[in-house]
């Protein structure tokens, strides 16, 4: 019960008790402020991979805090050959250019391939299987036009604080860029955003 008369001394125990309170209520009000706070200027910013920048390391897949990886190929189709021969779907010096799982740089089969017409062949990423391991990215790059290329899926990507493939990425590819153009593209996209 409020002590509302000022000619009465409130207690100590209930001036204790209701100093505390205000305190506590005062303490809980700022906390949750500076968490609003941050979270706002955690959204607003997100880590992304420079694919200019990128060495395809590998280390996208095995530092991600997340199993599998936040990190995922995509392909950038307006630069893309559709050759019968890809180097980012076909292991180097492959005998038979068939889909072969011994014929396959990627080890979870996550590109597809799509005959189109003699020779070409439409390629697309399984994101659900990817692994973020490069392999394909590396091979596209030696024996290609680099049409694929590794991005962090933001679907997936818990934002960590401090992003620990970003730690341990030897090229430092990695780097917070605005949640509202959350992706470095390849291709006409590319130098669209980059124009």
């Amino acid at each position: 019960m409020l002590n509302t008369d000022k000619s009465i001394p409130l207690p100590r125990r209930a001036f204790l008790k209701s100093g505390a309170g205000a305190v506590a209520l005062a303490a809980a009000g700022a906390a949750a402020g500076l968490g609003l706070r941050r979270a706002t200027t955690r959204d607003d910013m997100v880590w992304q991979i420079d694919p200019e920048k990128c060495v395809q390391c590998d280390r996208c897949m095995t530092a991600c805090v997340l199993t599998p990886s936040a990190v995922k190929c995509v392909h950038a189709y307006d630069v893309c050959g559709y050759c019968n021969l890809c180097g980012g779907f076909h292991q180097p010096r492959v005998k038979e250019t068939d889909t072969a799982a011994e014929n396959q740089l990627c080890p979870t089969a996550a590109i597809q391939r799509t005959f189109v017409e003699d020779p070409y062949y439409r390629y697309s990423i399984d994101e659900a299987l990817c692994i973020g391991c490069a392999k394909c990215v590396k091979g596209c790059g030696s024996f290609g036009n680099g049409s694929l290329f590794l991005q962090i899926r933001h679907d997936r990507c818990v934002n960590c604080n401090h992003c620990a493939i970003a730690q341990v990425c030897p090229s430092q590819a990695i780097s917070r860029v605005p949640a509202s153009q959350p992706y470095l593209l390849r291709g006409k996209q590319g130098r669209k955003r980059n124009a």
